[in-house]
């Protein structure tokens, strides 16, 4: 299968049955998230349902306690739950007791009448151990495709790796999970999915590949199984769309925790910009008959909107959620919510009320 590539990135392709749009991505963020308050995700999954007009949840973290609270919500709000555990940095022994754990919640959900797609990770390659050399993604990521002479022989091992990890794990979800099961995929990865019951990629269109962006989603939609995608977005300042993969390296962080410090220099507001991503990806996926699009994402607290001061404190321009946190006081158009949609958000319902 040929499909678009990222040039100095990395992203994927993906597939699910099921009715065509109305997805909506959910939590997921760099860095470590430490705010989960289980009355705000109720509220924030009825408007996904309500107000963006979606129909599913992808619900991802690394909290199995997490994702199956957040998941119950959405069961109760008659959406069907993409259940998707999320590991980082962790061994392949503790990703498998990650997976059978969530899988059991999964299935619990499932059996109480809600419609459950269950995830078995997401990019593990790049974002665990035991796949490739190095002791973090970007030494991963430097190591894969640093030495382009090298690059394919390394691919072909770090695809063998995934597969016969895969294959394990996926024993290990079906013998606990009795829905429908997929994986999170980054292009590279070579996925055998002849394991799973649909393909799923995640998938960032960058200046690099928009030429032949929508050929790479045809050839996709082409094969055998239906696809969604899992991961597509952008952050919110000028020009981001152009290197969606890596729009948010604007961000300075610490280097032992990973918490957002500041932008790493000025940089022009364009929420116009990032809701036109959001629609032109859209309409691809719809028009060349991908099955579901999940928009990468709702919201990320850990970047908050800081108009008025240093420009390099607005952490929301490296933002690729489509409302904008407000720190000290809630919004005007959510009054007991602590955001204003972007106009990204608008886009999206907009999409998806055309059905």
């Amino acid at each position: 299968m040929e499909s678009p590539v990222l040039g100095n990135g990395y992203a994927g392709f993906g597939e699910r049955p099921g009715e065509t749009g109305r997805w909506q991505h959910w939590y997921r963020a760099p860095g470590r998230l430490n705010r989960f308050d289980p009355g705000l995700v109720e509220k924030e999954l009825t408007v996904i349902r309500d107000d963006l007009h979606c129909n599913a949840v992808h619900i991802t973290g690394g909290d199995p306690d997490r994702l199956e609270l957040a998941a119950r919500y959405a069961a109760e709000l008659g959406l069907e739950i993409w259940f998707s555990p999320y590991p980082l940095e962790l061994t392949t022994d503790e990703i498998l007791t990650l997976v059978a754990d969530c899988a059991e919640r999964a299935e619990q959900l499932r059996t109480h009448g809600a419609e459950v797609v269950f995830v078995t990770g997401v990019e593990l390659s790049v974002m665990n151990r035991g796949f490739l050399e190095g002791d973090s993604t970007d030494e991963r990521l430097g190591w894969l495709l640093g030495d382009p002479a090298r690059r394919p022989g390394r691919i072909a091992a770090a695809d063998t790796r995934v597969n016969s990890f895969l294959r394990e794990a996926v024993a290990v979800v079906r013998e606990r999970f009795h829905g429908k099961v997929t994986y999170a995929a980054i292009q590279f990865e070579g996925v055998d999915w002849d394991l799973f019951d649909f393909m799923t990629f995640e998938l960032i269109r960058s200046a690099e590949v928009a030429d032949r962006f929508r050929d790479g989603v045809r050839s996709l939609v082409a094969q055998s199984k239906p696809v969604a995608i899992t991961g597509f977005g952008t952050a919110t300042w000028r020009g981001a769309g152009d290197i969606a993969p890596r729009s948010m390296e604007i961000l300075e962080t610490d280097e032992v925790t990973g918490t957002p410090l500041r932008l790493t220099g000025e940089y022009e507001r364009d929420e116009a910009g990032q809701a036109a991503y959001l629609s032109e990806l859209l309409e691809i996926f719809d028009s060349e008959g991908v099955d579901s699009a999940f928009v990468f994402l709702f919201a990320l607290y850990n970047l908050p909107h800081r108009p008025g001061g240093d420009p390099r404190d607005d952490l929301d321009l490296a933002s690729l959620g489509i409302v904008k946190i407000l720190e000290d006081r809630h919004g005007d158009t959510y009054p007991d919510l602590p955001w204003e949609p972007k106009a990204a958000f608008a886009a999206v319902a907009d999409h998806y009320r055309g059905g």
